[in-house]
Order: C-alpha cells, then structure tokens, then sequence
C-alpha cells in the first residue's frame, strides 16, 4: 500500500485521501472556528475512487490523515470480455483485467491505448488517448 501522511489543514478540494481504507477525491472541506479552549476541526467530504460512495470525517485541523499515492499509466487494450478488458501495461508489459466504466463502454475496440489510475492495489479505467 502506497501512502504518505500528512496534516488536515493541508488537504485541498479536489486532492485524494484515504477514508475508511478507501482513496477517495476530496469534493468539499469545511473548518469550524476554535472555540476558547479548544482547537480548530475541518470536515472533509469525499467521494471513493474506485466505488463512487460519499464518505466524510470531521478531524482537527492539527491531525495526521493518510493520503494515497495515485499511480497514472497507459495500457493498450488487448481483448473486451463482455464487461471486463483485457490491458497490458505500455512499461510493464504487465496483463490485467479491469472492469468497463459505463461512460466508456462505447469507445473502447481492440488495440488502442488507454489510461488507468492505481491506487491501493485497485485499478481503474480512466479515459480513452487520442
């Protein structure tokens, strides 16, 4: 698992983090005021990469989060099976299956190349190149 630390009050909208072992995109992120005697708290908002579920965690702002390492590569497709593909990585030459997001389902034939995002030992079919 690939991950870095670091502190809430750096997170931006639109960053990744890891929200009950899931890397998610940060959509929001509100900070309350501290009170007299107490510290500042930020509630981030965030939406799973590989699942779409909202998920959120209200923290102090001095707190440690852990935040994913996103690896963004390119694969040529090898063979559509039903609703999977077939990819080889165009460094690796590692073979993989994934499964097709809907969005493009209709732009995908055999031998053209893609990119795909890994996160945490998961996978994910990003958009179609050229």
């Amino acid at each position: 698992m690939s991950k870095k630390v670091v502190e809430v009050k750096t997170l931006k909208v639109g960053k990744y983090v890891i929200i009950d072992g899931e890397a998610s995109k940060i959509t929001n992120i509100s900070t309350s005021s501290p009170g007299k005697h107490g510290s500042a708290k930020a509630r981030v908002e965030a939406v799973g990469i590989f699942d779409n579920q909202k998920r959120s965690f209200v923290k102090p702002v001095d707190s440690k989060v852990d935040i994913p390492i996103i690896d963004k590569r390119t694969a040529q497709v090898l063979a559509i099976m039903g609703g999977d593909v077939q990819l080889m990585d165009l460094e690796t030459y590692e073979t993989f299956e994934t499964p097709i997001p809907d969005e493009l389902s209709d732009q995908l034939v055999e031998g053209i190349e893609v990119e795909y995002i890994e996160a945490l030992g998961q996978r994910k079919l990003m958009r179609t190149k050229g």
